[in-house]
């Protein structure tokens, strides 16, 4: 994740559960997944981008720490 995020707009999570991967979507707001693939079997793979792609973002106070992070992105892009 961290080179992706050196991307500017990539906001990329590393997930190791569903919890992780609910998380990274509904706090994070992560456009990209990352995911071991030789840590976990195809179905926790699959449970954890299902569980990811249907979480909403939740905003709120997660959405102030994106707009800080995106005031920080345009100084530097």
């Amino acid at each position: 994740p961290l080179a992706a995020n050196k991307v500017h707009g990539i906001r990329a999570v590393a997930a190791y559960d569903t919890i992780s991967a609910r998380f990274a979507a509904a706090h994070e707001d992560c456009n990209v997944l990352c995911l071991g693939g030789k840590t976990h079997g195809e179905l926790a793979l699959e449970e954890m981008i299902k569980v990811w792609l249907n979480t909403p973002f939740e905003g709120g106070k997660y959405q102030k720490r994106l707009d800080k992070i995106t005031a920080i992105e345009q100084k530097c892009y």
